[in-house]
């Protein structure tokens, strides 16, 4: 829940989903990210002074609780550029309840994340200031009494009023509040309507990387499976003049202390409320571990699967009835206990409210739009990965399977099983048939049809070859392993006709296996070119020598202690997901350059190591970058772990494989930031600096593969003149 609990987390993502769905993601007040976006706040600010209009900002710790380090500022130009810190708009021209400012804490329960299972709490606390409210200006600026709602702050004020009745206090119920708006005239079900719209939507947009990590903790289990997670959140609220609901921030973890019998009465109802619901049970646990137990057993004992190279069209299609019949009985068992939570969730719901999916079909289909957009926008540049999960997300939410729809799917799919059943019975009698000794036509006895065989078939037919080009049932016997024979090797086969023909299958089998050990043998050999050219691998540091690009390295290795929290901190930190990926992306390109060139094939998608490399890339980049940085500690690989989790058996040389290209990655990581910090270094000694003479960094391999004269990346091409992905590392610093 950190890409929307944490502040900057959540202002990134927000813009990124305003940038692409700028009507539906408006509900946010302006934000800058410090220290990256500083610039473009002080160019606000600039364009702000120019119009003559005033606006206030407030400054907020990244990661901060309970209005800790909390500033109001009138001038932008006197915030720091400190680190990890947001600045926001300040929303000048709130609601007020009684002349006093305050904010709404909405309770939401997510009970499962794949699916997407969302619950809103009937009731919650509206916490107000302790001193009326006036717009904020030069004289009451530090009024933090007056500008702040955060009960922790307020506490301490010789104002707070704690409540007694449901009317009094610095502390007040939601239904209080609900009712109050009533009273007034005001359409409180539309705003509590814009208010879950607000709360859906924000869910949206951390679904990607909730579900991710929820996916890479459960590797093989379905979608749909009971969901062994919740998290109770706390949305701040604010609404201004005009009723528009904006969303300050999340608490991942609410307070639930209860220094007034009001906090008791609210907070204790929803902890007993989400019990309920959730119906935990001490059976859950053990069924839990012996289902992943089961699962670790079977990926232990599967091996790889070999292809099946002898096999009919309808025996395929056997197969695959047979394996569809199972998924429909999975899929109507699902169904059935999704009907069966869903009617337990209804009755044992309590003050709480399902709100996603909704019971609507217009609306389900509306948000089911809405998160596969957001699912694309998350997964921009994966391609057709991204199209397939938009539309699982569209068949799970907007067109749900009825029991009713899968009965009849079954029973089709048991027709056509029984219809292929026939055929294969079928086909199997002909095939016997036709390999008795009493084929028809022939009314000899094996031994004179072997003594007379020779002269007939000479005297009717001495080349054989009309006869077999014109008799349909000979003309199997004309092709072995896909490709025509001879006239005379077909009329030798017919003189042998009545003889038994495991011989002939005997062969068959023989060849396949040879060619399937071939197959083997080839992929072996190109996975061990493969690591050879891997290892010539190194990373080009721009404008200096590999020796030299060695000795930085090593320097840096040495002074570990002292360059450990600042790489994490450039890598953890100042680098948002996007320019993480690039990181990545310099050695993913030239390694499926390296792939094309080593395997000989345009189409690499298909080929085993190239998706194998896939897994550990998406691992390196997991939970903001925490993959890779787990690869820096001594005692550390975790991104081994996708393997020992995985149905896939990886043999040693594509284990070593894989932990050369983490190498790569590591040290790519590494040059990047001293070169990173070189080029600030050099601008700050340098007024005007010469953009042309930094280069982007590349991979340069030494043995094997021929490039072009010039060192950057952007130069780089192939033998065959396929250009390798440019990446210019001048966005990065």
């Amino acid at each position: 829940m950190g890409e929307i609990c944490r502040k900057d987390c959540l202002a990134r993502n927000m813009r990124r989903a305003s940038r692409y769905l700028e009507n539906d993601y408006n509900f946010v007040p302006k934000t800058w990210i410090l220290p990256s976006e500083y610039s473009e706040l002080q160019s606000y600010y600039k364009d702000l002074k120019r119009r003559s209009k005033k606006k206030t900002f407030i400054l907020k710790p990244s990661n901060g609780a309970m209005g800790n380090g909390i500033i109001l500022y009138r001038n932008a130009e006197k915030i720091a550029q400190s680190e990890q810190t947001v600045v926001q708009e300040y929303l000048e021209k709130p609601l007020l309840l009684e002349g006093f400012k305050c904010d709404m804490r909405i309770y939401v329960l997510m009970t499962s994340c794949d699916p997407l299972k969302l619950f809103l709490f009937d009731d919650g606390l509206i916490r107000m200031s302790t001193e009326k409210y006036t717009p904020p200006n030069e004289g009451n600026i530090e009024k933090l009494f007056m500008h702040l709602t955060n009960y922790s702050v307020n506490k301490h004020s010789e104002n707070y009023e704690k409540s007694g009745k449901i009317d009094t206090g610095s502390k007040r119920t939601l239904q209080y509040f609900r009712e109050y708006i009533r009273k007034r005239d005001i359409d409180d079900k539309l705003l509590w309507r814009h208010i879950i719209d607000l709360i859906i939507k924000t869910m949206i947009v951390a679904h990607p990387h909730v579900l991710h990590a929820y996916r890479m903790c459960r590797p093989g289990v379905s979608t749909g499976k009971d969901s062994v997670c919740f998290e109770i959140l706390g949305f701040d609220i604010m609404l201004d003049k005009k009723l528009k609901p904006w969303l300050l921030e999340i608490n991942r973890s609410p307070s639930f202390g209860t220094d007034e019998q009001l906090d008791y009465d609210i907070k204790s109802t929803l902890l007993y409320d989400t019990f309920k619901l959730l119906n935990i049970r001490a059976s859950d646990k053990r069924r839990n571990m012996a289902e992943q137990k089961a699962q670790a057993q079977k990926r232990l004992f599967q091996g790889r699967v070999k292809k099946e190279l002898d096999i009919t069209d309808i025996q395929k299609k056997k197969i695959s009835l047979s394996k569809k019949k199972d998924e429909l009985k999975d899929l109507l068992q699902k169904v059935k206990k999704d009907a069966a939570r869903d009617y337990y969730e209804t009755q044992n719901c309590g003050g709480f409210q399902k709100i996603f999916p909704p019971p609507d079909r217009h609306a389900r289909e509306r948000y089911a739009k809405l998160m596969s957009e957001v699912h694309k926008i998350s997964m921009e540049g994966l391609g057709k990965a991204s199209g397939a999960f938009s539309q699982e997300i569209l068949r799970t939410y907007n067109n749900p399977l009825k029991e009713e729809d899968i009965l009849d799917l079954l029973a089709q799919c048991e027709a056509d099983e029984k219809l292929t059943d026939k055929n294969l019975s079928k086909n199997k009698f002909s095939h016997d048939l036709r390999h008795s000794r009493g084929f028809p036509g022939f009314k000899k006895s094996t031994e004179e049809f072997d003594e007379d065989s020779d002269d007939d078939y000479d005297h009717d037919d001495p080349d054989g070859g009309e006869d077999c080009e014109s008799d349909n049932m000979e003309e199997p016997f004309a092709f072995r392993n896909g490709t025509r024979r001879s006239r005379s090797e077909c009329s030798t086969q017919r003189r042998k006709l009545s003889r038994p023909s495991s011989k002939t299958h005997k062969i068959g089998r023989t060849t396949s296996e040879e060619r399937f050990g071939c197959q083997a043998k080839q992929e072996e050999e190109n996975l061990k070119r493969t690591l050879s050219a891997l290892n010539d691998m190194r990373i080009k540091f721009p404008g200096k020598t590999d020796e030299e690009a060695e000795f930085i390295l090593d320097k840096m290795n040495e002074n570990w202690k002292f360059h450990k929290p600042r790489i994490a901190s450039y890598w953890l930190v100042k680098l948002d997901s996007i320019k993480r990926r690039k990181v990545l992306d310099i050695v993913r390109s030239n390694v499926k350059a390296l792939l094309v060139k080593v395997w000989k094939s345009a189409d690499i998608e298909n080929i085993r190591i190239n998706r194998i490399f896939s897994r550990v890339f998406n691992r390196l980049l997991w939970s903001h970058g925490q993959g890779l940085w787990n690869c820096f500690q001594a005692a550390s690989q975790s991104w081994e772990t996708i393997f020992s989790k995985s149905s896939d058996v990886i043999t040693p040389i594509e284990m070593l494989c894989c932990r050369r290209v983490v190498q790569l990655c590591r040290d790519c990581l590494l040059i990047v930031y001293q070169f990173a910090s070189e080029s600030k270094t050099a601008s700050k000694n340098s007024p005007s600096p010469d953009p042309v003479s930094k280069k982007p960094i590349s991979i340069e391999r030494t043995i094997g593969t021929q490039w072009n004269q010039k060192d950057s990346l952007s130069n780089f091409r192939m033998n065959r003149g396929t250009p390798i992905r440019q990446i210019n590392l001048m966005t990065l610093t």
